[in-house]
């Protein structure tokens, strides 16, 4: 099982402070149209020329529109990378907008 995140749990953490890499894996129009302010655009097919920019040294949180291009990317730096401090936005972009921040644009 490939760790995940409620949108709730995301919340209190960016409550309590910057203690996570938000890392958007959708596609540039899909981010411009909404996001979480502060994540990292990175498209799922851009991933693997842009792994070094991956913080290490906290959790990143990987984030599309309803979760499944964020765990393909999971799984992908989990076991191409060995990367251990992922974690799924479990619902994507469009459970954020649903349950946490009704100001975020659903689509």
């Amino acid at each position: 099982m490939l760790p995940e995140l409620t949108p709730e749990a995301l919340q209190t953490r960016l409550q309590e402070g910057p203690a996570a890499q938000l890392v958007d894996v959708r596609q540039p129009e899909e981010y411009d149209f909404c996001r979480i302010e502060g994540s990292l655009l990175i498209p799922l097919g851009d991933l693997p020329g842009r792994v070094a920019e991956l913080a290490t040294d906290k959790p990143v949180v990987l984030i599309c529109h309803h979760g499944v291009r964020s765990m393909q990317a999971l799984a992908y730096l989990q076991h191409r990378h060995g990367l251990t401090n992922l974690l799924n936005l479990r619902g994507g972009i469009h459970a954020w907008s649903l349950r946490v921040d009704p100001s975020v644009p659903v689509y």
